[in-house]
């Protein structure tokens, strides 16, 4: 009679397992839906308020056996399960997601092709002084078979009393140096009226760090035909980055890049941390190719190359660092540019430690 009464008892448990089951999915699809309608307002995902009211309707009416704060804690465990079936219902829909676009995008510049598994390198000046800087510069690049430039002619700068840049006449600059050494064009453009402009002049738009998060610019440079590579921001989280990344991709333009700077923490010892666990979450988390900074994220000349190799190593489909003739008077960030023979000798490690390898046979200098 015992063991009849206890499979008894077990099979009435089993059926409220069930029953539990089902209720607990049922209340799944009504969050998933309260996601979508949120999603569609502009709404946060998480309501503190809500969920202390949920909270507290359970309080008053428990009637036992167990404790209320052991059915809060339970409820807690519930409520954070559906908290993560919104998130990853987000995360499913944004067009920058890997979920929904499983295979790598491949952004196509000037015939060299980003995010096809060959690591790259990007160098150039931090700031576009002069034709003959850049030229100087131009060559370097070219003798090491690479065909990136970046300079910056628009220089968002922490103090307005700091060199800006050159503005259009800086792109002018980049454009014919680059023309002359078939290379392609990298500088950031920081306002959405000088978009239209800068397409006369760069093969690829760059969105600097502070501008992460200026939505006209990214939703400008989202309208035309042109690549983006976008900055994270100083103390962006990786959702924010992302987020930014698909405001461009709204807009139609799905040829984004994005590229790990470094974030700002307490640490004083480098300019900024590099993120460098962002470089496999990025490639995990989207399809878009994956650039680390070097320069920016430490400010430091002596730590570029073990960053480099790090983010080489760990999977980023390209390095960018920066590079003057004499870095001791350039107008910016002096303190981290590599000079012309400090740049050649750190291609030159970089493939000796068998992490990078040259597109192309370097050209012999007459």
């Amino acid at each position: 009679m015992g063991n009849e009464q206890l499979e008894e008892l077990r099979n009435q448990l089993d059926k409220v397992n069930l029953q539990l089951m089902e209720l607990i999915n049922e209340r799944a699809s009504l969050v998933k839906e309260i996601g979508r309608v949120k999603s569609a307002q502009g709404l946060n995902r998480f309501d503190p308020v809500r969920e202390r009211k949920m909270l507290d309707l359970i309080a008053e009416n428990n009637k036992g056996p167990f404790e209320t704060s052991t059915l809060q804690h339970i409820f807690k465990q519930i409520f954070k399960a559906g908290l993560e079936l919104q998130e990853d219902d987000h995360s499913k829909a944004l067009l920058v997601s890997r979920k929904k676009h499983p295979d790598n995008t491949i952004v196509t510049i000037k015939k060299e092709a980003v995010g096809d598994g060959k690591q790259r390198l990007i160098a150039g000046p931090c700031s576009v002084e002069s034709y003959e800087q850049v030229e100087e510069v131009a060559k370097a690049l070219k003798a090491e078979g690479i065909k990136f430039l970046r300079g910056g002619a628009f220089k968002p700068r922490t103090s307005p009393y700091d060199f800006q840049g050159l503005g259009e006449e800086g792109l002018k600059i980049l454009k014919d140096v680059a023309r002359k050494y078939d290379l392609a064009v990298i500088s950031e453009i920081v306002s959405p009226q000088h978009i239209e402009m800068a397409l006369d002049y760069v093969d690829v738009i760059q969105i600097g760090a502070r501008n992460m998060q200026n939505f006209e610019l990214l939703k400008a440079a989202g309208s035309v035909d042109k690549p983006v590579l976008l900055k994270r921001g100083l103390a962006a989280t990786i959702e924010e980055f992302v987020n930014a990344a698909e405001y461009i991709h709204s807009k139609g333009n799905g040829n984004i890049m994005l590229c790990e700077r470094g974030i700002r923490t307490y640490e004083k010892a480098t300019r900024n941390t590099l993120d460098i666990s962002a470089v496999p979450i990025l490639k995990q988390e989207t399809h878009l190719p994956v650039w680390v900074d070097v320069t920016h994220s430490t400010g430091r000349r002596d730590l570029l190359l073990p960053t480099a190799k790090a983010a080489l190593a760990i999977g980023a489909d390209g390095v960018m660092a920066e590079v003057h003739p004499d870095p001791a008077v350039a107008l910016s960030d002096s303190a981290q540019q590599m000079d012309i023979p400090q740049f050649k000798e750190f291609v030159s490690n970089l493939i000796e430690s068998g992490l990078y390898k040259r597109e192309k046979e370097p050209v012999q200098q007459k």
